[in-house]
């Protein structure tokens, strides 16, 4: 006992020695070390973030599409790319709805000689770069650029409300307007987007103008 007395009488002064030169030590590196870390983390937040995109992708024409498109439809959308620039904001400066627009870019519409001079101001391609493809030509509608039944899932679900509602459209149409058809020439259509408490929702309207069957 009296030997284990006299051990731990010379290791206190020693121990006491070694806690004093640590603990200022361990006291000045953990302050600094979290200012470090909290300087860190408020430079990580306030940073621009990179490679997030802010909304919704812009819509751009897939290679395998090309050869079966009009000569005018990759040029406009590389060009719709390299501006960054959506079909709302593109129909803003033609004057024209963007699912018209859209259809001109995918060759199934026409454009007009107002449509050229503001798509060139726009997409910075000369009037007659553009008036040289198929443009201003009347377009081959219907063009087949997909399999059908589409199998792209967007598409698929449009073709889905025709299959499951096809009949039903024609049922209500036909005790409306009598024996005829829709026109899809007479004919517009809109997309818009709306917001509630349930989420997002898509409203696509068409308005076309009623055609009777003729007698003959």
């Amino acid at each position: 006992m009296s030997s284990y007395l006299r051990t731990t009488t010379r290791l206190t002064p020693l121990l006491a020695t070694r806690a004093a030169i640590v603990r200022p030590a361990t006291a000045s590196f953990l302050p600094s070390h979290r200012n470090a870390f909290a300087t860190s983390a408020a430079k990580m937040a306030a940073a621009p973030i990179q490679g997030i995109s802010s909304g919704p992708a812009l819509a751009e024409l897939n290679a395998d599409m090309i050869p079966h498109l009009p000569s005018h439809s990759p040029l406009l959308f590389a060009q719709k790319k390299a501006k960054s620039l959506s079909f709302e904001e593109i129909a803003r400066a033609l004057n024209r709805d963007e699912v018209a627009v859209a259809a001109l870019f995918y060759g199934q519409a026409k454009a007009s000689a107002e449509d050229v001079t503001a798509l060139s101001k726009l997409l910075d391609i000369s009037e007659a770069t553009l008036l040289a493809t198929d443009i201003t030509s009347i377009p081959d509608r219907g063009r087949t650029i997909m399999q059908m039944p589409p199998r792209e899932p967007l598409i698929y679900r449009l073709f889905e409300v025709v299959q499951n509602y096809g009949y039903a459209y024609k049922a209500v149409l036909n005790e409306k307007f009598g024996d005829g058809i829709m026109s899809a020439i007479t004919f517009s259509t809109k997309v818009e987007k709306e917001t509630d408490e349930k989420g997002e929702w898509v409203k696509i309207t068409l308005r076309g103008k009623w055609l009777p069957y003729s007698r003959f």
